[in-house]
């Protein structure tokens, strides 16, 4: 049953894909304007020209004729032509794609290392100085716009000069040891990667304290204090086994809310990922870019929602038992 509902949900997923792909082509495509546009201003540019442009990457076809084209074209890896580079979407995609998951995967895994403890604490603390310590502090990061957070990281960066103001990469890079290398990308990755810590680090903080506190007075956990078993030993035995499912829950919905937000900290950051590729690309009208960025979104979105659903499985093995 587990195999069952994985696979249900993948179906889900693959459905949920195709609405999005139907969706945003038709909404693209009945969009004013395209990438020829601006060349009828031109006077050197005949109509003629245009139009011989247009039909030659079949921008003249009926919708759902381009529409099967570019589902074809991204079955096999090209996701459409890039007016604005002159080649096939896939080879620009992929790069970047690495880039946004790098830091993505890094927020998550220090929001994460983060969270549990700090939500931990706060759920066992009794001194009332922390709890508001830790409640203030969560509700201004709450209350800071994430663009504003990433804004005064690059401001930082900038005064300071401790950390990259942009990129991925410094000046010679190529040049470095393999240690280097690694040390380079981790030194511009470290402020595209606290912007999205800080943005998601008090929501995930409030959601562990609530789930470890409202499991400190069960039934099962006063039983196991009543047979003397030490305060660490019910956190760590009893406790956080039983607040595991809805984390799991939540650390799929953070890995893909990151997702979500990491477009445009990488725009604000120069980080080189999807977010800057899908602005370049809608400000080019380059129309079948913009869908390739979108599907490799939707993708990374269904992706983690059904990696979240196969870790509650692994955690959890009564939910196959439950449908079954």
């Amino acid at each position: 049953m587990r195999v069952s509902r994985l696979l249900r949900r993948a179906g889900h997923g693959l459905v949920l894909v195709f609405a999005v792909s139907v969706l945003s082509f038709v909404i693209v495509s009945v969009a004013p304007g395209d990438f020829y546009a601006d060349m009828r201003l031109d006077p050197r540019v005949s109509e003629a020209t245009v139009r011989a442009m247009r039909a030659r990457h079949g921008l003249d076809r009926p919708l759902p004729e381009r529409y099967a084209r570019w589902v074809a074209s991204v079955a096999r890896g090209e996701a459409g032509y890039s007016f604005a580079y002159g080649g096939p979407v896939g080879p620009l995609l992929w790069p970047r794609l690495r880039h946004t998951l790098l830091l993505t995967v890094t927020a998550v895994t220090a929001s994460w290392l983060a969270a549990i403890p700090l939500g931990v604490w706060w759920a066992t603390t009794r001194g009332a100085a922390s709890r508001r310590l830790l409640a203030a502090g969560a509700a201004v990061l709450l209350a800071v716009p994430d663009l504003v957070l990433a804004l005064a990281l690059l401001l930082l960066a900038v005064r300071t000069g401790w950390f990259p103001a942009g990129g991925m990469t410094s000046v010679g890079h190529e040049e470095m040891t393999a240690g280097g290398r690694i040390a380079d990308v981790a030194r511009h990755l470290a402020l595209p990667a606290a912007a999205l810590v800080m943005g998601i680090l008090p929501g995930l903080v409030r959601h562990v304290r609530s789930s470890v506190a409202g499991l400190l007075d069960a039934p099962f956990v006063r039983a196991a204090r009543a047979h003397g078993l030490s305060s660490s030993r019910v956190l760590f035995r009893h406790v956080l086994p039983a607040a595991a499912n809805p984390l799991v829950t939540l650390f799929g919905l953070s890995l893909a809310g990151l997702l979500s937000m990491s477009l445009p900290i990488e725009v604000v950051m120069s980080w080189p990922g999807l977010g800057p590729l899908l602005l370049e690309a809608i400000l080019a009208r380059d129309f079948y870019l913009v869908l390739g960025v979108v599907l490799a979104s939707t993708v990374l979105l269904v992706g983690a929602n059904l990696l979240a659903d196969a870790l509650l499985i692994v955690a959890d093995p009564r939910i196959g038992a439950e449908e079954a």
